[in-house]
């Protein structure tokens, strides 16, 4: 298979998992928004921690077919988050803050983690690792 058919691919997975992290989000965010009354980044942060565990594990085995180690991929992962999440949880509460709607902030976030995610998975979490599990041979 060509490398730019392995991308797409590659692409497309993504997208998929990152559509079923997406509703995990989202249904966390708008349960813990409409039924309690904990402020935004509370909702966000807790609702974006359940996501990333979610896409990680599959990105991980499915996406990426990654064998390299777990506890340094996800410290990587840590890492993209611990830029990300202070960020986009500040920017969302200041917008919030001066009247922005909370779910126009929400899939402002979504887009943007998105986006950078993939890059940063693709080319720096997984890079050199892409495609090195052994797939499990069927008899």
């Amino acid at each position: 298979m060509s490398e730019k058919k392995k991308e797409l691919i590659r692409a497309v997975k993504f997208t998929l998992f990152s559509i079923s992290a997406g509703i995990i989000q989202t249904v966390v965010f708008t349960l813990m928004t409409e039924l309690t009354q904990l402020n935004y980044w509370v909702c966000y942060l807790t609702s974006l921690v359940l996501s990333v565990l979610w896409n990680f594990t599959l990105n991980r085995k499915i996406t990426f077919h990654s064998a390299n180690n777990v506890p340094i991929a996800m410290l990587k992962v840590a890492a993209y988050y611990l830029v990300f999440t202070p960020l986009s949880t500040w920017g969302g509460d200041k917008l919030i803050a001066i009247g922005w709607n909370e779910y126009v902030v929400f899939v402002i976030s979504m887009l943007t983690n998105f986006v950078t995610e993939f890059l940063y998975q693709r080319f720096f979490v997984f890079g050199s690792s892409i495609d090195t599990a052994k797939k499990k041979e069927t008899v």
